[in-house]
């Protein structure tokens, strides 16, 4: 983060972190794109100056687009800043501050305006990180959504540790099958928030890409499908489970939020379809970047439950940031709303354009809604088990 003030400010600018997930498991690798800068011809993200009246994750987009040549959903919401020097034309070296936004990759065009003045690569965040010559650009790199911390996070159950430590060996395993089963309650969570993001995905592809609407829309339906078998089955694995990781009632709230979150993004989905509706609101659109970005945050989130004592700052951080965007998405909320009543509301005959809007905002901020329950669920979690 940057330094304290001292009497004056460094110059803003803004930046795109562009992500992509490296296959369809919940816990798959991801990869960020950089860009060589066009001077040094260093690993840099995509950044640029603030725009006049732009919305500053707005401007990150478009200097995206410019630079990479990739486009997508960002999230309006900063991961986060970090301060690097820069020496100008006139000689003099300046203090630059950047506010970074994450933005999932839907689009890499195969031509773009500074196609021929950078080189773009995928890199994992391990190699990002270490790629770029900016200490605190490469902690923010390092802690996106760090796979290798998941994996890190799986532990083996207590008994298995408990024989390894006894030596007892194969006759520890006879002595286990007599205990009560204890349910896979933690691939429940993950199977379920894996079809939590490609929901979120499925829905930010449908607000920006109207070409093929009724496919997007058709696997947001599935995924909620799938949610739905998972969640009976985490029912009826507390039925019949006599151990539990957590409290029985913490374990149905929790994958009960994160069935509320898909069950609203089919109904948006439904409700553009029912009302035929493609004028999506800039507002909309930000929010479902924060869906989007709260979908990941998710995925990364539950793993770590499966050793909360070891992951508890983790997070905790995570959560912390769940929250922190339902805030901004309120505040989006109530902006296109008004925006919305200002321009339909008065008149009669756009009555309806207006309704529709309402109900459309009325699911984004449900969604956002039930991703707060979540990180509020999960905080809980922590505070009993940590």
């Amino acid at each position: 983060m940057p330094a304290a003030s001292s009497g004056f400010h460094a110059i803003r600018q803004i930046a795109a972190l562009p992500y992509r997930a490296r296959g369809a498991n919940l816990d798959a690798p991801v990869s960020v794109l950089l860009v060589t800068s066009r001077e040094t011809k260093r690993w840099v993200i995509p950044k640029g100056n603030p725009m006049g009246s732009t919305a500053p994750h707005a401007a990150a987009a478009l200097e995206a687009e410019e630079e990479a040549g990739v486009r997508g959903s960002v999230c309006p919401v900063p991961l986060g800043s970090y301060r690097y020097r820069k020496r100008r034309k006139t000689g003099a070296s300046l203090m630059f501050d950047v506010e970074v936004y994450p933005l999932s990759v839907d689009e890499e065009l195969a031509d773009w305006k500074e196609a021929g003045e950078r080189t773009r690569q995928w890199f994992s965040l391990a190699e990002a990180a270490d790629k770029v010559e900016e200490p605190d650009l490469a902690d923010l790199i390092r802690s996106f959504n760090a796979a290798e911390f998941n994996s890190a996070a799986r532990r083996r159950s207590l008994l298995s540790a408990i024989a390894e430590r006894s030596k007892v060996g194969p006759m520890f395993a006879w002595f286990q099958n007599l205990l009560p089963k204890t349910g896979d309650f933690f691939t429940l969570f993950e199977t379920h928030a894996q079809s939590v993001c490609g929901a979120s995905q499925a829905l930010g592809r449908l607000f920006t890409d109207g070409s093929a609407r009724a496919e997007h829309i058709r696997e947001i339906n599935e995924r909620e499908h799938d949610a739905d078998n998972i969640i009976r089955e985490t029912l009826g694995t507390v039925r019949r489970t006599f151990l539990t990781p957590f409290d029985r009632g913490a374990i149905t709230s929790l994958i009960g939020a994160m069935d509320d979150a898909v069950d609203e993004m089919q109904a948006a989905a439904n409700a553009v379809d029912l009302y035929d509706f493609d004028e999506f609101e800039p507002e909309m659109k930000d929010m479902v970047a924060i869906i989007i970005d709260s979908g990941r945050l998710v995925a990364e989130a539950l793993p770590l439950l499966r050793d909360v004592g070891a992951n508890a700052t983790r997070l905790h951080e995570l959560t912390e940031r769940l929250v922190r965007m339902e805030g901004h998405a309120d505040e989006l909320h109530r902006a296109g709303l008004k925006s919305a009543f200002q321009r339909f509301g008065s008149d009669p005959a756009g009555a309806m354009r207006f309704t529709v809007r309402r109900e459309i905002f009325k699911h984004l901020e449900r969604i956002v809604d039930a991703f707060e329950d979540v990180a509020n669920e999960i905080d809980g979690i922590v505070i009993d088990h940590a």
